[in-house]
């Protein structure tokens, strides 16, 4: 079920990870091909506001993976509404302080940028500020729309994330060819129009979390300073992530200015925000497996996580090696979309080719990194954050800026990358005490991690004709571990009548459906966690509204129900988790 899970939740994330940046790259296709190069820039210049304001939202987010990955994973409602509230009251905070800042402190910020002085011979200065202006309208839906990315992929809506990027898109293409054939307010109007589209995806959103059957509920009573911190810290290692390119951004555009002069920070603008869809495809990836690892990490699944590594890592390589070929042949007519300019053109397309050979290593750097983070290697993933994005590429290009100029700095982002994909490798075998690759050394779980094969027994149903051969199964795996015949043969009716009931309710249509079993037994006490992918479907709540009905109506259901002594429901990133205590 990981691979099938995956691949669902891929695209979406691919979609929502775009959020970000598609307006990025609309506003810059039309400021490049119709402003010109100044007003490109510009754009460049103001690129670390805009990846800062997405610094805060992706700490947010991560937070929200990791902390509401585990609440939901260990069946904790509470704590799942408690994040739901605080990541909203955060995220509202981050918004108007940020608002206040950009607005009050405009010039000097504009000047830190590298825009220089505000003087009348000095057009990128005016060009910088006017686009900040335009898109600090937008930055609170800006920062809600990257925020209730996770919610949705938790909740299994999916194609409400798809209607809401795709309308966003529409939109801002729309906003800019208004901007520039209508009212024709220059960079002003760009990042009004960024901000018109973020809006529209923020309202087709939220609507989800107005409807009855949303899963999550906002309570000021669940607004609690501890969770507020924990959110934060499950967060930092993103934070530092983005904060780590940030610093990169400004550091190459001042370095790319030194080097060759405008004509490179545009260049370099273009190769950013082609290149931010790019990533897209890498951050997607790693999107998933931030939330899936928080997810199986609560659920002490050692096999589910080993699973999910060799899943992620295979999907990593194929996906961006598909995009490297694409983006290198295609590299002049992409850069063409954004420049008019020759020099700036060339510098680009260079640049382009150089850059996308980067693509495979980052995209295993990023995975592995949300992978540990999600299993609380904290430490580990903000090494590889600063590593990656920040330190070794910064170094590698001034180094190669001295003999080989302005190839050498598009040139450091392979070297960084690739260097620090080596750094990761000798820590894991360094933890591992021997040189192996595989999906159990990179899992870098320890010894005692989550139950013993021993202990476990897992089980997977795809069609009805498996299900009594599971219960046998179970009823004999019960009976090794030294339980009663009758505990045993209760377990194994339990796997039985549940499993009948979702194949006979829930196995319709074309989808493939399938039934993941995982009993665990410890200290005599046994554990059933039934899941699958059918349509939402709540044992528990069901019986609760059916209470008062024939006693011998749903007989499976209640008889069930009647022989554990807890039981859990959970609905989450669109599959039915059952957990029962024996």
């Amino acid at each position: 079920m990981i691979k099938k899970l995956f691949k669902q939740m891929l695209v979406t994330q691919i979609i929502s990870a775009m959020t970000v940046t598609l307006c990025m790259l609309i506003d810059s296709i039309m400021i490049g091909r119709f402003l010109g190069v100044d007003s490109m820039t510009a754009y460049g210049l103001a690129a670390p506001i805009l990846l800062a304001f997405a610094a805060f939202g992706a700490l947010i987010s991560a937070g929200v993976q990791v902390m509401c990955g585990r609440t939901i994973g260990s069946g904790d409602k509470e704590g799942t509404n408690a994040c739901f509230t605080v990541s909203v009251i955060m995220c509202a905070a981050v918004a108007v302080i940020g608002l206040f800042i950009v607005l009050v402190f405009m010039d000097p910020i504009c000047t830190l940028l590298g825009a220089g002085e505000p003087t009348a011979d000095n057009e990128v200065f005016f060009l910088t500020r006017d686009y900040l202006r335009g898109f600090i309208i937008g930055a609170p839906a800006f920062l809600a729309a990257q925020v209730m990315v996770p919610y949705m992929q938790i909740s299994g809506s999916r194609v409400r994330l798809v209607v809401a990027v795709a309308a966003m898109t529409v939109s801002d293409i729309l906003f800019d060819i208004i901007n520039v054939f209508a009212i024709k307010q220059g960079t002003f109007g760009m990042g009004l129009a960024s901000s018109l589209s973020y809006f529209i995806a923020f309202f087709i959103g939220a609507a989800y979390f107005f409807k009855k059957n949303c899963i999550f509920k906002f309570k000021l009573s669940y607004f609690k300073m501890p969770i507020c911190a924990r959110l934060a810290r499950d967060g930092i290692p993103t934070l530092i992530n983005q904060v780590s390119l940030v610093l990169l951004t400004f550091v190459l555009n001042n370095l790319l200015l030194e080097v060759s002069g405008k004509h490179a920070v545009a260049a370099y603008s273009v190769i950013t925000t082609a290149g931010n869809i790019c990533y897209a495809f890498s951050s997607g990836v790693a999107a998933v497996a931030l939330t899936l690892s928080s997810v199986f990490y609560a659920d002490s699944d050692r096999t589910a996580l080993k699973g999910l590594v060799k899943t992620m890592s295979f999907y990593a390589v194929v996906i961006c090696a598909a995009v490297t070929a694409v983006v290198l042949a295609a590299a002049k007519p992409m850069v063409t979309l954004f420049l008019d300019d020759a020099t700036a053109t060339d510098m680009a397309v260079t640049g382009m080719r150089l850059f996308v050979l980067s693509l495979v290593p980052c995209a295993l750097n990023t995975s592995f990194k949300n992978y540990y983070q999600g299993i609380e290697r904290v430490r580990f993933t903000m090494i590889i954050s600063v590593l990656q994005n920040f330190a070794l590429t910064a170094l590698a290009a001034r180094l190669l800026s001295l003999p080989f100029g302005v190839k050498g700095i598009w040139f450091s982002f392979l070297c960084g990358e690739t260097v620090t994909l080596i750094c990761i490798c000798v820590v894991v075998f360094i933890k591992n005490k021997k040189p192996e690759i595989s999906a159990q050394a990179f899992a870098l779980l320890p010894e005692d991690f989550g139950v013993s094969d021993e202990d476990c027994l897992e089980i997977s149903i795809t069609d009805g004709q498996q299900v009594v051969a599971a219960s046998t199964e179970a009823g004999e795996f019960c009976k090794n571990r030294g339980l009663s015949r009758k505990v045993a043969t209760l377990i194994a009716l339990c796997i039985e009548e549940m499993s009948n009931n979702i194949v006979h309710h829930g196995f319709r249509g074309r989808r493939e459906h399938s039934i993941d079993i995982r009993l665990i037994i410890t200290d005599s006490k046994p554990t059933l966690r039934i899941r699958d992918n059918c349509a939402h479907f709540d044992p528990v709540k069901y019986l609760e509204l059916h209470s008062s009905d024939d006693p011998v109506s749903h007989i499976g259901i209640r008889m069930v129900m009647k022989l554990v002594n807890n039981a859990n429901y959970v609905n989450t990133l669109g599959l039915n988790n059952l957990i029962l205590s024996l």
